[in-house]
């Protein structure tokens, strides 16, 4: 049986997250954690304010804020507790204190911008198809609620190609007098993002080529999507040393 913590239990995933893990036979739901909603519950467990609680655990889900992951991460870390890391926003500088912390340590993390299966095999699909079409831009669409822009996962989609592709197309550049028109510029990659009520979250690489376009895309339409993959993750971290970085590297 592993023994699971969630902080950020009451969000909107953490609450999918909390009924998830008390689903599962072979998961042990052992505290869920929110300073903000302390007192309150969810699914009928008693949510608290001190992560300390999830020091009990096997593992801990995070499902945060980007200014509060890196705190969670080194608190559970440096205590052995495995993280499983949903939050995104965290950045180049973040994610090497992670790695360090869980190099340095007896427990593993998982970081993972999307836990969506599909949104996984569209960072495998682009990349492939980076290969052959140097010409791409990257599209994400999220509710309005979501704090960071571009998404984590399009900048991950950006590097991904950026890694593949043979060369880089400079993209053209926009009016001088409307300034971020084109978007933003990822690892030489232009990347859009649209905020709006009613969206949940949808991403999309477009590629181009003499006579042809090819867009690959995942569409969201209910937040259970992630639970698969975050679960796969839980059951995986105590065996991947060290940071590993996206669900596609647990697929195969």
């Amino acid at each position: 049986m592993i023994r699971v913590g969630v902080l950020g239990a009451a969000g909107r995933m953490g609450r999918e997250v909390v009924r998830a893990v008390g689903g599962a036979e072979d998961l042990e739901l052992v505290a869920a954690v929110d300073p903000h909603h302390a007192g309150s519950r969810v699914e009928g467990v008693p949510v608290v304010a001190d992560a300390q609680a999830l020091h009990v655990g096997d593992v801990a889900v995070d499902f945060t804020r980007p200014d509060a992951v890196l705190a969670n991460a080194r608190s559970c870390l440096e205590r052995g507790v495995h993280a499983v890391i949903g939050t995104t926003g965290i950045g180049p500088g973040g994610l090497e204190q992670i790695r360090m912390l869980a190099e340095g340590g007896s427990a593993n993390a998982i970081v993972a911008s999307n836990f969506a299966l599909g949104a996984a095999l569209l960072l495998r699909f682009a990349a492939e198809a980076a290969r052959h079409f140097d010409a791409v831009e990257v599209i994400e669409l999220h509710h309005e609620g979501k704090v960071d822009a571009p998404s984590g996962t399009a900048i991950a989609i950006a590097g991904r190609i950026a890694a593949a592709r043979s060369g880089a197309r400079p993209a053209p550049g926009g009016d001088d007098g409307h300034p971020g028109a084109r978007g933003a510029d990822v690892e030489g990659i232009r990347v859009h993002s649209v905020r709006l009520p009613g969206v949940l979250a949808h991403h999309e690489a477009i590629f181009g080529g003499p006579g042809q376009t090819l867009s690959i895309g995942h569409d969201t339409t209910d937040r259970t999507c992630y639970l698969p993959g975050v679960l796969l993750a839980v059951r995986a971290v105590a065996t991947r040393p060290g940071l590993t970085i996206g669900l596609d590297a647990l697929l195969s």
